[in-house]
């Protein structure tokens, strides 16, 4: 990982942005979808009433990117993704852009400025927009649009099962034949007696195939890809290599690769079953600037890898300032990372 360049990424005066993910385009300028959310609300949890998922546009990787327009606006509270579209991941497979992100609704008003300070993880807003978040898709033969939304979800909660309570975090990977395996985050719905939450405290990851990108998409595991008992992680992000795929995840423990929200590294020859590899980092909250200076970011999530003749070249994160996690922070951004 080479330094970072503090010109680069992609960032919003009066919003909080989130997740970055690239692809380069039929003008050959490079597209970043992004999430955004204004800054009246708290930056956690306002994102689950009222993220959209934006594009920004460069015409090199690093940046700067220069945001161009909403893709995913709020479009009602009828549709499963009326209320907030976040997560998005890009993916170009033949002459066609897939969209997959996180769609969310709840049946309530909005949470006005005024409101804002008392908006929190206990408000009815939240909380169902939480249970109700699931993974879907927009299609577009254009960067630019138009975006075909589904009126449904492509992954929806097994009641039955470890992902009984919400799908996020969509990590797929299109193959050749325009098959997918996906990874996905998920919770599992917790029995009474309730506290805070109405889901496990441990964050999981299921994996899921189509036949084709538009599905129907099917979960292939009735466990977790990995224990629960060792693992904690979110924001997978899965990539083919000969032999099989790996995967880069964010460790939340720190148990794995041997740092607090620091990246694990994982192999797999089927997609289904994964090995971690304990010990081994993928990346590091602490980077190193162009000029010169270092610095432990406050968080360091939703890593996006962009590949270029099937060569990495550059790493993207969802980045925040202050003493450590998101919700200390007084800013955040889209950082992005050259590869060596």
């Amino acid at each position: 990982m080479l330094p970072s360049p503090r010109s680069g990424g992609f960032r919003m005066d009066d919003y909080w942005v989130w997740c970055g993910s690239v692809v380069k385009g039929e003008d050959d300028r490079y597209h970043m979808f992004a999430s955004r959310w204004p800054k009246y609300l708290p930056m956690h949890p306002g994102w689950l009433v009222a993220s959209e998922v934006v594009r920004a546009v460069s015409d090199t990787p690093e940046g700067p990117y220069q945001f161009e327009e909403v893709v995913l606006p709020f479009r009602g509270a009828e549709y499963w993704d009326g209320r907030s579209t976040h997560n998005p991941h890009i993916v170009k497979h033949q002459d066609t852009y897939i969209l997959y992100y996180m769609g969310s609704t709840h049946p309530f008003m909005d949470v006005s400025p005024e409101e804002a300070e008392t908006y929190d993880l206990h408000d009815p807003r939240c909380i169902v927009a939480r249970a109700n978040k699931r993974i879907g898709i927009a299609v577009s033969k254009s960067v630019y649009g138009p975006w075909e939304r589904m009126d449904s979800p492509i992954l929806q909660p097994r009641p039955d099962k470890f992902d009984n309570f919400f799908t996020s975090n969509p990590a797929p990977c299109i193959h050749e034949d325009g098959s997918v395996l996906l990874v996905y985050k998920t919770r599992t719905y917790k029995s009474r007696p309730y506290s805070t939450f109405l889901h496990s405290q441990t964050m999981s990851f299921g994996v899921a195939k189509a036949d084709h990108y538009r599905g129907p998409y099917t979960a292939l595991a009735d466990e977790t890809v990995f224990p629960t008992d060792k693992f904690c992680l979110e924001d997978p992000f899965i990539y083919q290599v000969p032999g099989g795929y790996e995967m880069i995840a964010k460790d939340m423990i720190g148990n794995i690769c041997g740092e607090y929200h620091g990246g694990i590294l994982a192999s797999s020859q089927d997609g289904i079953h994964w090995e971690a590899l304990e010990g081994e980092k993928s990346y590091s909250r602490s980077i190193k600037w162009d000029d010169g200076k270092e610095q432990v970011m406050g968080s360091l999530e939703r890593p996006f890898i962009l590949f270029e003749n099937n060569e990495p070249t550059h790493m993207f994160f969802a980045t925040a300032d202050g003493p450590g996690e998101f919700t200390s922070a007084a800013n955040t951004w889209n950082m992005v990372i050259p590869l060596k």
